[in-house]
């Protein structure tokens, strides 16, 4: 991290002279310090996350595939004139780990046409949904199995 910290530095100046070489180095070591203390930075931390950065990006493929799926879906509900309007509040418990991976699905519902996260609490979310086969619950819901993945 100090590395890219300090090439960053090197070039949003532009140049390279020893005053602003020995100022990069003061500052990037200072930020450094300031993200080990107050943002738990360590390197281990960098390491897990570079490890994972190809799962996150394979979710991520999910992720808009989905939100396609969900728009098309939508758009023929919009067309068939939302005859079968039957709006619903799901709760459930996915049985996530970690708060990142509640972060992380609460947000793909949202994204997801059709549904909205209204709260998370203790581990139990509230969907509302416009129509109730829109939301898959189920252990076996896409977004719970690459997040599940993503905290392992």
């Amino acid at each position: 991290m100090y590395a890219l910290l300090f090439l960053f530095w090197l070039v949003l100046n532009g140049r390279i002279t020893l005053e602003i070489v020995l100022t990069g180095l003061v500052l990037t070591a200072a930020l450094a310090l300031l993200l080990r203390i107050f943002a738990g930075y360590t390197l281990r931390k960098e390491w897990r996350f570079l490890r994972k950065a190809p799962l996150f990006l394979a979710y991520l493929a999910v992720l808009i595939f989905e939100i396609l799926k969900a728009s098309f879906s939508m758009f023929h509900f919009i067309l068939s004139a939302g005859k079968n309007i039957e709006p619903a509040l799901v709760t459930f418990r996915p049985g996530l780990k970690t708060g990142f991976g509640r972060f992380i699905l609460a947000n793909s519902i949202t994204l997801t046409p059709g549904t909205i996260t209204v709260g998370v609490k203790d581990g139990v979310f509230t969907v509302h949904c416009l129509k109730r086969s829109m939301l898959n619950t189920s252990d076996n819901s896409v977004f719970i199995r690459w997040i599940r993945r993503l905290e392992a």
